[in-house]
């Protein structure tokens, strides 16, 4: 269950409150009259299933809300109620497959801002790769993977086609390409200084690293990976299982290629370098690919399930009305 909390101008409450009324899976509504100062207006307060969350948000954002008010939504724990468990019941599909389009326009923006903190994590992942591949270590190739935090802007990309944000798209390709020009670049740069402190060497880069020596050959079972790997990760975002997240960053390569990109260029190996950044660019190309198939997938899912759900949208078991009917002729609750 997710729970709403609005903030509505006086005059569009009655239409708040009749929408919330007539929405499938949506219960516990609460209206206090006047109590919000900053914006003025009254503050409503419902719970609503997850899978009836998205339609719900389109309907208030339609009324005005998010320019003339605000809407806060949590997410619910525990909810002891007979009231929610009958909402849950009631709404189309379930939530754990449901697509809070708001919430994931709003993650995707929030990751793939170029900040410090994120070109942080990606150098240092990169720096970290280039360790785990001179020394041919399994451990550090995976600590690396798990470190890079490119799948935020990667999912953006993918979220910004999918609903058509020009900025959102931009933004997010931006951070991408930013992102692994400056850690390949500083990489480069570290594995000079690391070679001239005589902590790396040109003998140890030229001899055979069986364990990652498959982050500069790039083949078809590369592109499968990372499709896999792209429709994993966007369900993981789209149903709240972040954790799968780092099984995605493990099973492909694109911080391992970029580092071996950046450690063959700094010891004249061209040939590895291009093998590195074909890898990079194989890996980008499948998670995009795949992650922008699996959101138009869930958007036809969710689309159809609207369309076929109880009362289109509306409640069918004449809770509306009795909710309704509870209430003033001004949409309020009626006093007494």
């Amino acid at each position: 269950m997710l729970h709403l909390r609005m903030i509505t101008p006086a005059e569009r409450t009655p239409a708040v409150v009749e929408l919330l009324g007539s929405t499938v899976g949506a219960t516990h509504l609460a209206v206090l009259e006047g109590a919000a100062r900053e914006p003025a207006g009254d503050v409503v307060m419902c719970d609503v299933a997850r899978e009836a969350g998205d339609e719900l948000l389109d309907g208030l954002r339609g009324l005005g809300l998010a320019e003339h008010g605000s809407i806060s939504v949590e997410h619910i724990d525990l909810s002891l109620s007979e009231r929610a468990d009958r909402a849950e019941r009631e709404a189309p599909g379930e939530g754990m497959d449901a697509v809070l389009w708001e919430s994931l326009t709003e993650a995707t923006h929030e990751e793939s801002r170029l900040s410090v903190t994120y070109l942080t994590f990606l150098t240092v992942a990169t720096m970290l790769a280039a360790c785990g591949v001179l020394t041919d270590s399994a451990i550090l190739i995976v600590g690396a993977m798990v470190v890079g935090p490119e799948f935020g802007p990667l999912a953006g990309v993918c979220t910004g086609i999918v609903r058509r944000a020009p900025s959102l798209l931009m933004r997010s390709l931006i951070a991408v390409l930013v992102g692994f020009l400056l850690a390949m670049l500083l990489t480069g740069a570290f594995s000079r200084l690391m070679d001239v402190l005589g902590v790396f060497s040109y003998e140890q880069f030229t001899k055979p690293h069986p364990v990652s020596e498959f982050v500069w050959k790039p083949d078809p079972m590369s592109f499968v990976v990372a499709l896999l790997a792209g429709v994993a990760g966007i369900v993981s975002l789209t149903s709240a299982k972040s954790g799968a997240l780092v099984g995605v960053a493990i099973s492909v390569t694109t911080v391992p290629a970029a580092a071996n990109a950046a450690l063959a260029l700094s010891y004249g190996n061209l040939g590895e370098t291009w093998g590195s950044f074909l890898q990079l660019l194989v890996n980008v190309a499948g998670i995009v690919l795949a992650g922008t198939l699996t959101l138009l997938g869930q958007k036809l899912f969710w689309s159809h399930k609207r369309r076929t759900g109880p009362g289109n949208g509306a409640r069918a078991d004449g809770a509306a009305g009795a909710d309704a009917g509870a209430r003033g002729d001004n949409g309020r609750p009626a006093a007494g």
